[in-house]
């Protein structure tokens, strides 16, 4: 129950993140129904001579991290910004580790060749028992960090009501393909009674592919003022509760 896939939550953590900084950190707490909190997000952006770095780092606690046999994740994007400030990357990596296994998927984009190529490795007590590589079906200069950075510039008015589709690196179950829905009027305020009031605006994240008994991992977030997205929710759960992200003050 508790081998939880944290990447429905890159939106919240990339979202905090402010082109007129070198260093901006986001710390966050997950929790889920019944069971309270169950994990912990740390995330940060580095920006330098026109180059850039994310990271987000997440663990499970508590009960969770007992039954997911410690389970931690990292996330790793770096490549350069250009002259609109619009983020372009270069390489991503995924880090699991649970137990005994880690399992890492590096994937390097080639701008030039107009293709991604993908390795994946998998080890088992620090021993390599699995390695393959292969070229991505899709390319993107996104991968699902920069996305969501990027969003405020491919979503000029984020409140016009309507779906948005894009493809991004590390989505490629789906052929990269995450969708963004920014609710109608009349939806707002299903999206403040769960999120929370005062935010700058909300928006739904799908993910598109079976995410902790979630159909389509669809992520509900709430964007504060100042680009930071204070709340994200998932809701189409099956048992116990919503899995909802909080960032601390």
């Amino acid at each position: 129950m508790f081998k939880i896939s944290f990447s429905i939550f890159y939106v919240m953590f990339v979202s905090t993140l402010f082109l007129q900084a070198e260093i901006i950190r986001a710390d966050y707490d997950v929790s889920y129904g019944i069971f309270g909190t169950i994990g912990t997000a740390k995330a940060k952006l580095e920006k330098s001579a026109g180059t850039y770095k994310i990271e987000i780092y997440l663990e499970a606690t508590g009960l969770a991290k007992q039954l997911s046999g410690n389970r931690k994740e990292k996330h790793l994007s770096k490549g350069r910004i250009d002259r609109n400030g619009v983020l372009i990357s270069d390489t991503y990596e995924v880090v699991r580790s649970y137990r005994k296994t880690k399992v890492i998927k590096t994937y390097t984009v080639d701008h030039k060749a107009h293709r991604v190529k993908k390795l994946y490795r998998k080890y088992k007590k620090g021993k390599l028992v699995d390695e393959q590589k292969e070229v991505l079906t899709f390319f993107s200069a996104n991968d699902l960090l920069t996305l969501y950075f990027n969003l405020d510039r491919l979503l000029p008015d984020k409140h016009k009501a309507g779906t948005y589709n894009f493809q991004a690196v590390g989505a490629e179950k789906q052929d990269g393909k995450i969708s963004v829905e920014i609710p109608t009027a009349n939806e707002l305020g299903s999206y403040k009674k769960d999120l929370g009031d005062g935010a700058a605006w909300y928006a739904t994240v799908i993910i598109h592919q079976k995410i902790f008994m979630s159909k389509e991992g669809r992520l509900q977030i709430a964007v504060g003022k100042d680009g930071i997205t204070q709340t994200a929710l998932l809701k189409d759960l099956i048992l116990f509760g919503d899995i909802k992200a909080v960032r601390k003050k």
